[in-house]
């Protein structure tokens, strides 16, 4: 067992590919072929009509293929982006890359992948073909390593690229094989048949239903999506019924339109079939629907589409739709969404544009978002502030509909400000500071030139990034602007602003006695206008600001304060940065045992790629303080790897750079480069769970847990832990082993109980721990022997 795990840990799977859901058909000479195509050229593009099945052969593909790459392999979904400026951004963000602009996202894509062996899955490409073969092209020149599967509607026309049409799926003649057991061969029908019984259990193929599904594949030319489409129906038909139809709309809607492609009018015209099978109100739902990018929960739905309808019909027609196979349901931590697929979406705008109700649906779309990332802001310094960042990172793709819709729509301005103020929260947590100026200027450059107090939030948090990125004149200028939009306002809390942002960029250009002034003048306001979000904020950045002066114990008071306000509202992003600078604090004294138990409490509660970081780091320092080298390379590998997500914030803060340089250059004297170089790779190319989990010392803690204690667990229990140790969430170890999500919880929940635990990171720990000590004591029993 020991072997086999160590096995799986050595060549563990890294990337993002999708659990598949359902079985996959056929296509064996298509995977065969493609293959073969890609052992010659590290650009395939897998080119076909829509609803082909181009993305199941693509992540079928990359699934068997992804061992070979140890650097992941990865799907980039473009389906929802609509714009191309975004395509490298995009890219970065789905590889986990921080990049230092929004302008600089390919370099920073292109400085990850190229010492990396690694697969890009570029899915749905044709509505970006040029920028997604710009791309292409700029990242296989610079990086050896790295291959690049594309699917799209047409190829990319570069050179270099291997294209290879995805086929239909194989389809009977009517005057085929005269038996069920001849049809069962062709894929179209198997797939037909499986999903078939899934719908209505005991369906098979036989000597009365044969002809009427061998008819229903053909006359959907073996087309994957539409053969499921019509699988699904007999939840309220018998075949017979499903081939009648299917029969009589083919032949109407071939009569309309012969300069239509034969398969998109098979296509379409199981999409037609589908919505009118619909009822009246599913139909108005499903056209209303299409408003959302990226997938909604029901409130949402019932917010934006369900105006003329009680929560309880909205529901009921949600379900409905689900039922029908209009909508996907998923569950992601705890929490129903629904998404359409692609095709369905565009065809019910395509249904709305005829109703009129296009022209009001985007602004209703908007006020609801508006509202969301209202809420959100006024309820972020809390114990609902995780649970808040869940749900905006999930709708991202609205956000950006919502936000676009008021910068580009006449007389909205107002609107972009407002929700720029609220949303930016969660782009600043998140270190998603590309995307933050994007949107910032955007809405700066799309604002009404009259006052408007939110501009200055605006103003002000883009000055404050444009100064973590180093550009302090654009800063400044920023700054120089929101101060005076300030003075025409005359409100407090806009003057608060100023003199925070301020302070923020004095503090990155390294005038400290400004910025403390600055600061301190900030905070004094906040108190004055009761704002208490603005007021951690502001001791935050003054807390910082006065560590880089040396002026430890009035920083200490500043994180203090923090405490005593986040704390009691079980807060989580600011309680974390508190305590993360307090074991800052404790370093610089010397105090590395408290510099330890801060910076593991903040770790605990806060373990995202920004503030791990800043934890990572001075952990490293710590260890190299107390001459424990190894650990400390380690570590100094591990926050490279978040600062090369994040941007490299450190260059910002040349005394705290300083005392990087100082740790990875004692390490280096004392272990040698060989080995400094060894233990540091190990650390830079963690995961950031693994990172976590090291910096925790939960490894070592379990190692010896291990050796002092017989800790049994049982066959089932020990699958479990494995699985948790692989990544995989309760859901997927359930589907692994063929048990109940619940069942896979409690399982989970005793693996913890028995080992002591507290989390799935210490449990991964654990297991690879106890496959090493194993694999150790083997090793020593065969020295014995010999």
């Amino acid at each position: 067992m020991a072997s086999a795990v160590r096995a799986e840990a050595d060549h563990r799977i890294v990337g993002n590919l999708p659990l598949e859901l359902t079985s996959f058909v056929g296509r064996r000479r298509e995977l065969a072929d493609a293959r073969r195509l890609f052992e010659s050229s590290r650009l395939l593009t897998l080119t076909g009509v829509g609803g082909v099945g181009k993305t199941r052969l693509a992540i079928r593909l990359a699934g068997a293929l992804q061992r070979v790459f140890s650097g992941g392999t990865w799907l980039v979904e473009l389906g929802e982006l609509s714009d191309p400026d975004l395509l490298e951004d995009h890219v970065a963000l789905t590889l986990g890359v921080r990049p230092v602009s929004s302008s600089d996202s390919l370099h920073a894509v292109i400085d990850y992948c190229a010492d990396r062996s690694l697969l890009l899955v570029l899915d749905n490409c044709e509505h970006l073909v040029d920028s997604v073969a710009r791309l292409c092209g700029a990242i296989l020149r610079r990086c050896a390593g790295v291959k690049i599967l594309a699917t799209s509607r047409e190829s990319l026309g570069m050179g270099g690229e291997v294209t290879m049409r995805v086929p239909s799926l194989t389809t009977p003649a009517l005057r085929g094989p005269n038996g069920s057991t001849g049809l069962a061969q062709y894929e179209s029908v198997l797939l037909f048949t499986e999903r078939a019984a899934a719908v209505v259990p005991g369906f098979a193929l036989t000597e009365e239903n044969r002809h009427t599904v061998a008819r229903i594949c053909q006359d959907l030319d073996g087309l994957p999506l539409p053969i499921e489409l019509a699988a699904a129906r007999l939840r309220g038909m018998s075949a017979e019924q499903i081939m009648n139809r299917l029969s009589d709309r083919y032949r109407l809607l071939t009569n309309g339109g012969r300069d239509v492609p034969s398969r998109q009018q098979t296509l379409r015209l199981s999409i037609d079939w589908s919505y009118d099978l619909c009822s009246l109100p599913e139909q108005r739902l499903w056209g209303r629907l299409s408003v959302f990018s990226g997938g909604f929960d029901l409130d949402a739905a019932e917010g934006v589409c369900g105006q003329d309808s009680s929560s309880t019909e909205t529901l009921d027609l949600v379900t409905g739709l689900v039922e029908k196979s209009i909508l996907i349901r998923e569950e992601i931590d705890g929490s129903v969404r629904y998404h359409l697929l692609d095709l369905l979406r565009e065809y019910g705008r395509e249904k709305l544009d005829s109703t009129g109700e296009q022209l009001d649906l985007p602004r209703r779309h908007r006020d609801w978002f508006e509202g969301l990332v209202i809420r959100a802001e006024s309820d972020w310094i809390s114990s609902g502030q995780a649970s808040w960042a869940a749900r905006l990172g999930r709708e991202q793709h609205n956000l950006y509909d919502a936000l676009e819709y008021s910068i580009s729509t006449v007389g909205e301005a107002r609107s972009a400000t407002r929700m720029f103020a609220a949303w930016y929260r969660f782009l600043l947590s998140d270190g998603l500071i590309g995307q933050l100026r994007y949107w910032a200027d955007r809405t700066l450059n799309a604002a009404d030139s009259e006052p408007d107090m939110f501009r200055v939030d605006v103003l002000c948090v883009d000055a404050a990034a444009h100064a973590m990125q180093g550009d302090l004149v654009r800063a400044r200028e920023l700054i120089d602007e929101g101060r005076r939009l300030a003075e025409a306002l005359g409100d407090v809390r806009s003057r608060a602003l100023t003199e925070w942002a301020g302070g923020y960029v004095d503090t990155c250009a390294g005038e400290l006695d400004n910025a403390t002034a600055k600061l301190e003048s900030a905070v004094t306001l906040f108190r004055l206008d009761e704002n208490l979000q603005y007021v951690v904020i502001s001791l935050d950045t003054l807390g910082l600001a006065y560590i880089l002066t040396g002026a430890l114990e009035r920083s200490a008071e500043c994180f203090d304060e923090c405490l005593e306000i986040t704390e009691p509202l079980r807060e989580v992003t600011y309680q974390a940065h508190a305590l993360g600078f307090l074991g800052l604090i404790a370093w610089l004294r010397g105090d590395f045992a408290r510099t330890s138990e801060y910076l593991t409490r903040s770790l605990r509660i806060d373990s995202s790629s920004m503030n791990a970081a800043w934890c990572i780091e001075p952990l490293a320092w710590t260890a190299v303080a107390q001459r424990d080298w190894k650990h400390g390379a380690v570590l100094l590998g591990a926050a490279a790897m978040y600062w090369q997500k994040i941007g490299q914030p450190l260059t910002g803060f040349s005394r705290l750079s300083s005392y990087r340089e100082n740790a990875m250059d004692s390490s280096r004297k004392a272990l040698g480069d060989s080995a400094f170089d060894r233990e540091f790779h190990r650390g830079i190319v963690m995961t950031e769970g693994e990172a976590v989990a090291y910096a925790l010392d939960e490894r070592r803690s379990a190692s010896a847990s291990l050796s002092t204690e017989a800790i049994r667990l049982t066959r089932r229990e020990q699958q479990v832990a494995e699985l948790v140790a692989q990544g995989l969430t309760n859901r997927a170890i359930a589907e692994h082993l063929v048990i109940s999500p619940r069942t896979a919880q409690g399982h989970v929940e005793n693996v913890l109980t028995k080992l002591g635990f507290t989390s799935r990171a210490q449990i991964a720990a654990w297991v690879v721990s106890a496959a090493q000590e194993d694999d150790s004591q083997q090793i020593k029993a065969s020295e014995g022997r010999s």
